[in-house]
């Protein structure tokens, strides 16, 4: 079955389809990531985009229930050059072609994924269609002139309604932009009662669960969309601590006056090198972002920047200088991924547990 991806640019790739028979439309971007081909499925970080895999195999160990970001991925499509026949692993429950068509997601494979990826970092994001049939790319290409596949997209993949993860210790609330189920994880190791609330509650919703702190969560789109929820937070923090992970971590800097801006291309993987600027230390990390902190813009607000990003400088971790507050760009709950910044979870802790302190004996 011939499958073709149609760019912005007029570029069409022509592969073999697997998963779902559909056509669809979405941001292309990559990922440089070796393994963790589920994860990056179920990342909400990855709605509405279509996301080119630069390792040449993926789907070898198949598709397990317990490595899911979410039940109901957002992702528009997926290109790899080769979708392994055979899957085998003792952990697996299905394969990924199946996976995909179960979840009406389309793949594409077979293509010179290492030419398309060349292209994205020379030209940037791209829009991309995903199809069956080019008997009309002029219409498709208009088509993609006149899409934003992933404005306003937070709302889309944001809980509907709150929930619990219960546990006995510290009560967290959990904003969600498009949460990683991980991030749930790290907070149950630590036996704490997770609140996970949309990402537009407000502070009286917020303030009525008599949270110790608040986790801004992971998510896709642009954070300048997010202003209103940056005022919420620019009060929150004068009371309660606060932990934002990558779009969190953009909507914690909007909060206190920094600025954001769109990437060429944006960080996606897991294996990008990280200075911790306290410590001195490299820390590899899992990343998925196409936007990023303008660090000209920290100067004159009550932000300090914590981490940079080795190849590029891009600013990966913020902290306050007044509150007990810090976020960083990159995914401490390392799933997958390294495991060198799971430690911030547990700075995270710390803090409350501080303040908590200060509150009782004020």
């Amino acid at each position: 079955m011939k499958r073709y991806l149609i760019l912005e640019d007029g570029t069409v790739y022509t592969g073999e389809g697997f998963g779902a028979i559909k056509a669809t439309l979405g941001e292309v971007v990559f990922t440089t990531g070796m393994v963790g081909y589920q994860e990056a499925i179920t990342d909400q970080s990855f709605a509405h985009q279509i996301l080119v895999f630069t390792n040449p195999l993926i789907g070898n160990y198949g598709i397990n229930s317990e490595d899911n970001e979410t039940l109901h991925p957002q992702i528009k499509g997926v290109v790899c050059h080769h979708v392994a026949r055979v899957p085998s692993n003792w952990r697996m429950t299905d394969s990924l072609p199946n996976f995909l068509a179960k979840h009406q997601i389309p793949g594409l494979q077979g293509i010179d994924t290492r030419e398309l990826v060349r292209k994205l970092r020379q030209y940037g994001t791209l829009r991309g269609i995903m199809t069956d049939n080019i008997t009309d790319v002029k219409d498709k290409l208009e088509q993609l002139k006149q899409t934003s596949p992933t404005h306003n997209i937070i709302s889309k993949v944001s809980t509907k309604e709150s929930y619990a993860n219960p546990g006995t210790k510290r009560t967290v609330v959990v904003l969600d932009f498009g949460m990683k189920n991980s991030i749930l994880r790290e907070l149950n190791k630590r036996d704490c009662n997770a609140i996970v609330l949309p990402y537009n509650a407000s502070i009286s919703e917020i303030m009525a669960f008599n949270p110790d702190g608040i986790l801004l969560s992971n998510g896709p789109g642009d954070p300048l969309e997010m202003t209103t929820i940056a005022e919420t937070v620019a009060e929150l923090e004068k009371h309660l601590p606060i932990f934002g992970i990558c779009m969190g971590h953009q909507i914690f800097a909007l909060a206190n006056g920094a600025k954001t801006y769109k990437m060429k291309f944006g960080h996606r993987g897991f294996n990008h090198p990280v200075r911790n600027l306290q410590t001195g230390k490299i820390e590899f990390t899992s990343q998925n972002h196409g936007f990023a902190v303008d660090p000209s813009s920290i100067d004159d607000t009550d932000l300090q920047i914590t981490h940079l990003e080795v190849n590029d400088g891009t600013v990966e971790g913020l902290q306050h200088s007044k509150y007990p507050a810090f976020s960083v760009q990159f995914h401490p709950d390392a799933a997958p991924g390294p495991h060198d910044a799971e430690q911030l979870f547990d700075k995270f802790m710390v803090l409350i547990d501080s303040n908590k302190e200060v509150l009782a004996y004020a």
